[in-house]
């Protein structure tokens, strides 16, 4: 499947100095050899960021996250440096933003450009959001098949262009993998982690902490779980934190939704 954004299919622009990705084979032998590397004797807990961390070694890219698909939130599960960890949260709180669109449409969306341009345009606020942390093109590759798309793999660039068909081609690999490890997970053979916690149940700790808070907002406001959600989202915009920050301070009771 060509990606949405991408209806010539080619590289999409300047992609800067040459990476690895650039030297696979056209089989991506390569790649494979080196995502095999990457995630060799790695803890179920330790596969989302071993495989970020494998991406931006194999693409021209600065940083990776990888986020499942919520109800009404994505909920992050790793990133490969703090920087992409912020930007996945922003388009977590905004609900807005290439990775939003990508599991959406069920296709790779590659943002060539946030600060000019169509791109620009399309998510102006994520894309005011990330040309300030210094990442000018992203890119999201759904996680899933055609039947259900379960998340999004993002890599975000520090200069404008697009991917050459070979480096989506690695990006989709990579991506297989991540949906591969996940899926795993979901039917049951997840283990317990150190603590005696399960895994994947743990990752989700800053997403149930947003539900609890809309729940609380719900009371305070008197109106439904969407509308609670979108009113978290706004005071979260208007403070210039994220949605998590938001709602720790609810169930603190630091902060207060008053009707208007």
């Amino acid at each position: 499947m060509r990606p949405r954004d991408d209806p010539g299919g080619g590289s999409g622009g300047d992609l800067g100095p040459r990476r690895t990705g650039g030297d696979l084979g056209p089989d991506g032998i390569r790649a494979a050899d080196v995502i095999a590397e990457g995630v060799r004797g790695a803890e179920p807990g330790e596969v989302p960021g071993r495989l970020c961390e494998v991406a931006v070694e194999l693409l021209p890219v600065v940083g990776a996250s990888v986020s499942l698909r919520g109800d009404g939130m994505p909920v992050q599960l790793s990133a490969s440096n703090a920087r992409a960890a912020h930007l996945a949260q922003i388009q977590a709180t905004l609900g807005d933003g290439p990775c939003q669109s990508a599991v959406r449409d069920g296709a790779p969306v590659l943002a060539r450009d946030l600060a000019t341009g169509r791109d620009a345009g399309r998510w102006p606020v994520f894309a005011k959001e990330a040309t300030a942390a210094g990442v000018r093109a992203v890119y999201a590759v759904p996680l899933g098949s055609d039947a259900v798309y379960v998340g999004t793999l993002d890599l975000y660039r520090d200069c404008p262009g697009g991917l050459t068909a070979r480096q989506l081609h690695v990006a989709r690999l990579v991506a297989g993998v991540m949906t591969v490890a996940l899926m795993a997970l979901a039917r049951g053979d997840e283990p317990e982690a150190r603590d005696g916690e399960a895994w994947l149940s743990g990752l989700a700790a800053d997403h149930d902490e947003v539900y609890q808070a809309v729940g609380m907002i719900m009371a305070q406001l008197g109106v439904g779980a969407d509308d609670a959600l979108a009113r978290l989202r706004a005071d979260a915009f208007a403070r210039g934190c994220t949605a998590v920050d938001v709602a720790r301070d609810v169930l603190a009771h630091r902060s207060r939704f008053e009707r208007d």
